[in-house]
């Protein structure tokens, strides 16, 4: 008795509870005949909406265990790829959707193939620039503040997008560099690892000078110069024996990598008037012409 009321509640349900769901989602819009038939139902179209929904919520989920350890200002650049990507899998929900109505999209994809590929090659150098953006904001390999050398322009970082990143170079413009350069050239960071850059300013002096007197010029001017840091201590090499000159170096030390050209400059006025002072004379090039004659003028 108990098996037989257990069974018709099964079957009431089934037949009853689910028919009814089943019938209510079945119900739509039905175009067309035969093999060419289309039908939007209403449970077509629920799941859609919750095809939409768990895609936002994953992607949703997804940014936020990425960016979980990130700055603020770094987790917003990476919202407008998130929806890139999601307007991306909403095309694809769309498309299955209308596949499962009983649309042919093979015709659609055939047709917008060209369309695409064209637009990926459009499109090529920017999607390089975004994933080095994100390269660049995940691996930490570029900071703001950093100064760095491309194509022989040396600046300071100031803002890091996902496209671009600008910095100013030391004439007061802006720098606008591509992200995929980060990637495909070779970037020289004078602060990757400290800020402290070693820097040097090359001389020559003739040939009989008293290079420890020089040595020594050099390493006083070092010592005493504003922004050179006394340790490491600044220190002198003589570097080799040139067509004209005794070639030297004085390297130091500084923290501001960027105002660099400015010391420099300093240091060289001080070693033109100290050597001036010592009777030190800095050589230029010489060159001694022989004149063979083999016939009488």
């Amino acid at each position: 008795m108990i098996q037989d009321t257990q069974s018709k509640v099964e079957e009431i349900i089934e037949e009853d509870i689910w028919g009814a769901i089943k019938e209510f989602l079945n119900l739509g819009i039905r175009f067309g005949e035969g093999e060419n038939t289309i039908n939007i139902t209403i449970g077509l179209l629920l799941l859609l909406s919750l095809a939409f929904f768990a895609t936002g919520f994953i992607l949703k989920w997804m940014r936020k265990l990425i960016t979980r350890r990130m700055e603020e200002e770094d987790k917003l650049k990476f919202v407008s790829v998130f929806k890139f990507i999601r307007y991306v899998v909403y095309l694809v929900v769309i498309l299955l959707t209308m596949s499962s109505a009983g649309i042919d999209i093979t015709l659609l994809l055939t047709a917008s193939a060209a369309l695409f590929v064209g637009l990926g090659l459009a499109l090529q150098e920017l999607f390089q620039d975004i994933i080095g953006g994100i390269f660049i904001i995940i691996d930490k390999s570029l900071h703001v503040g950093d100064i760095i050398e491309v194509d022989g322009k040396v600046g300071k970082v100031f803002e890091i997008k996902l496209r671009t990143t600008r910095a100013i170079t030391r004439d007061d413009k802006v720098i606008i560099i591509p992200n995929h350069k980060f990637i495909s050239d070779i970037i020289y960071n004078y602060t990757q690892n400290h800020k402290t850059t070693r820097e040097q300013v090359r001389i020559g002096v003739a040939y009989g000078s008293d290079i420890q007197l020089v040595t020594k010029i050099l390493k006083n001017i070092a010592e005493d110069q504003s922004g050179v840091l006394n340790s490491p201590k600044p220190f002198v090499i003589f570097e080799d024996f040139g067509d004209s000159a005794l070639m030297f170096s004085l390297n130091f030390y500084i923290t501001d990598s960027f105002s660099d050209p400015r010391i420099k400059s300093e240091i060289r006025y001080k070693i033109d008037a100290e050597f001036r002072k010592n009777a030190v004379s800095i050589p230029f090039p010489q060159r001694d012409i022989h004149i063979i004659q083999q016939k009488p003028f």
